[in-house]
């Protein structure tokens, strides 16, 4: 049996959990106690592929990295690379349709703490980059690993905009979620039962392991306060 989909599938989450992760956390940081005109607007836009259709996800993509798209032009003069019908195809995709999971994620995660902290720790002459890290990281963490599981979830899981922008090529573009409907589609259920059944098991693990891990970290802290 060929497994290609699966480690397609784990390779483009991974990658993609990574890139989300770093731009949702810094803009998140950036904008969650800010307040400026335009901001409802941005953020809606960041939020956008959550409600839209992936369908619609995709059809933008296209638009986009197209060979005759505004990203698209650039990309095949400039560096000769061709997005539409490859695996990069694959990974913008998943990191469109995951961004907003993450994103809101992190702002929530920056916005529950106490931001006095934060002061103190600057009147006290810390620099932005040290205060980041050693309290406003640490404080948001269990919101920006609730959002990092739902993430890589998310990007391994996509298959509209995936299926508009990538297509399907075996061994190249052939990701879970397409492997499930291009075997559906040829009528072997046998092979589209054997990939439902291995996403919803990694799904389910990764949604259960979150869930513990929160009431093991919410029994953690009650358990701090009383002490």
């Amino acid at each position: 049996m060929n497994l290609s989909p699966l480690w397609l599938s784990f390779k483009t989450a991974i990658i993609a959990t990574m890139i989300v992760f770093i731009i949702a956390v810094f803009l998140a940081r950036v904008l969650s106690r800010r307040s400026f005109p335009g901001k409802s607007v941005i953020e809606a836009v960041f939020l956008l592929p959550l409600v839209l259709p992936p369908t619609v996800v995709g059809f933008g993509l296209l638009f986009l990295f197209g060979k005759k798209g505004p990203i698209g032009k650039i990309l095949i003069k400039w560096f000769d690379i061709q997005v539409v019908f490859s695996w990069y195809a694959v990974i913008i995709a998943a990191i469109v349709v995951a961004f907003p999971l993450m994103y809101q994620s992190a702002s929530a995660a920056f916005q529950k703490y106490d931001a006095n902290l934060e002061y103190a720790a600057y009147t006290m002459g810390a620099s932005k980059w040290r205060v980041f890290w050693t309290i406003s990281f640490p404080l948001a963490w269990p919101g920006l690993l609730a959002g990092l599981v739902l993430t890589f979830a998310r990007a391994l899981g996509e298959f509209g905009a995936t299926l508009m922008l990538a297509g399907y090529i075996p061994n190249v573009t052939d990701t879970i979620p397409l492997a499930i409907y291009f075997a559906v589609e040829s009528g072997n259920m046998e092979m589209a039962t054997f990939w439902v059944i291995i996403i919803v098991s990694l799904g389910f693990s990764a949604i259960l392991w979150l869930n513990w891990w929160s009431k093991r970290h919410m029994l953690q802290h009650a358990h701090k306060r009383k002490t």
